[in-house]
């Protein structure tokens, strides 16, 4: 399915106006979720009940919105004005400065988006990436969305520019509020602390590399339940306790021994069925091994 753009916008460089297309840069995998329901297995349905006599349930096509200005006060808005209050605002992305591309701290990124030219706008969305890869910056601009005006980061990747989100100073918490208590470790600790990082360097971050196992090991569990397992807990292995006492030069020897600090998962995703599913359910049959598909729960949350 090509992708579908989520607005039109404009790029001001300068006195240059590209015109540009958004695009969602992310999309949330899947969730496992497990419904509410009633003890006859009957889904549950959520309602709003009025506060004045907590009886009365209002429809949503009574609901209105408003703003509480004051405590219990509030002032009411229709839907064609908070439609005219989010569509007030500008539909133009505003250079303001080019920084160094590594000045933003990562820790101030919320969310990305893709930008594409729109008609005509090839060539100056093509100069403004060529001149911001060859400069080694990025540039930072203002742009109002749905109510709020972002500060963001327009950036040159390789296929394109990349739209990020920042967040306000008022947005991220300070470490400083944590009184880390700070603890000069000696050479020695050092020395083997970089021996371990060298062991188990990467030259790069593949995304490829990595999947979500703890998903796949609560599917495994579902798969197991639906064929008729009862689900039994896993042992779990229990961190040392935070007063003992931990000889950290003997932990990174051992760690250098063994060959890294990879960890195998938890509990593998086949063994989990094994594990979580040891013992059938009382008064439930097993499903037949061709009523099913192999993953019904992975093919539910696919739907």
């Amino acid at each position: 399915m090509p992708a579908r753009s989520i607005a039109s916008l404009s790029l001001s460089f300068g006195l240059v106006s590209i015109p540009v297309k958004l695009y969602s840069a992310t999309e949330s995998a899947a969730t496992v979720k497990f419904n509410l329901l009633a003890k006859d297995g009957s889904r549950l349905k959520q309602q709003y009940v009025s506060e004045k006599d907590q009886t009365t349930v209002v429809p949503r096509s009574e609901m209105v919105k408003g703003y509480e200005f004051e405590k219990d006060r509030y002032v009411l808005f229709t839907p064609d004005e908070l439609k005219a209050v989010e569509e007030s605002a500008t539909h133009t992305i505003d250079i303001v400065a080019f920084i160094p591309e590594k000045a933003v701290d990562p820790l101030y990124y919320d969310k990305a988006y893709f930008i594409a030219p729109d008609k005509r706008g090839a060539k100056p969305y093509t100069l403004l990436r060529a001149a911001m890869r060859k400069s080694g910056r990025c540039a930072l601009a203002k742009w109002a969305w749905k109510g709020k005006q972002y500060i963001v980061q327009v950036r040159a990747a390789e296929d394109g520019l990349v739209l990020q989100q920042l967040l306000y100073a008022e947005e991220v918490r300070s470490m400083k509020d944590l009184e880390i208590e700070e603890i000069t470790p000696s050479d020695a600790e050092v020395k083997l602390a970089l021996q371990l990082i060298d062991q188990i360097s990467e030259e790069s971050y593949d995304p490829t590399q990595f999947e979500d196992e703890e998903k796949k090991r609560i599917l495994a569990a579902i798969d197991a339940k639906i064929a008729g397992k009862q689900i039994v807990a896993v042992e779990q292995h229990e961190p040392p306790a935070s007063g003992q006492i931990i000889d950290l030069t003997e932990m990174l020897r051992a760690s250098l021994a063994r060959g890294g600090a990879k960890r195998p998962s938890r509990v593998p995703a086949a063994e989990a069925v094994t594990a979580l599913a040891s013992k059938e359910r009382k008064g439930a049959k097993r499903a037949p091994k061709t009523a099913a598909p192999a993953s019904p729960a992975s093919a539910r949350l696919r739907k």
